[in-house]
């Protein structure tokens, strides 16, 4: 008979990191609007904590500024495609990418970061600590908000 013990990882099963949730600003300024979505994703989320958890709410708000600033490389601003519905026979609505980051750049980032999150209660509730401006300026002050660099290519 074998004496080894088997190490055993610890999750956590409680929102442990609700007390100590931080807020970041990001400017959008020039940024990829993946790359830019991905790294805002990964806070939402929890990501970058050491006691990231997949099944809680371990994330931190994000406030992205900016958000008309934002840039698609290659042929994205004549070819992707944002589409909903008005639930009405018929009703499907399409627009290019041009179009949306002139009129609401926010659903721009609202969607490219929608998609990265876990689909269901969980991920609707991460989302929620997300807030979009379409300047630089916001309300959220009182927080003292860090500031967050996005690395990539500019």
């Amino acid at each position: 008979m074998n004496n080894t013990q088997t190490q055993r990882t610890s999750w956590l099963t409680k929102e442990a990191g609700e007390d100590q949730r931080e807020w970041y600003v990001v400017d959008a300024t020039n940024q990829t609007l993946g790359r830019l979505a991905s790294r805002v994703a990964a806070i939402l989320r929890g990501k970058h904590k050491p006691t990231f958890t997949p099944n809680c709410d371990m994330g931190d708000f994000v406030i992205v500024l900016n958000a008309g600033a934002v840039r698609l490389t290659g042929t994205k601003p004549d070819k992707k495609l944002y589409r909903h519905h008005t639930l009405f026979p018929g009703g499907i609505r399409t627009r290019i990418a041009k179009d949306v980051l002139k009129t609401d750049p926010e659903r721009a980032i609202r969607e490219a970061v929608w998609g990265m999150m876990p689909k269901g209660p969980l991920g609707r509730r991460v989302f929620k600590k997300l807030k979009i401006y379409k300047t630089g300026e916001h309300e959220h002050a009182a927080q003292k908000p860090r500031v967050l660099e996005i690395k990539g290519r500019n």
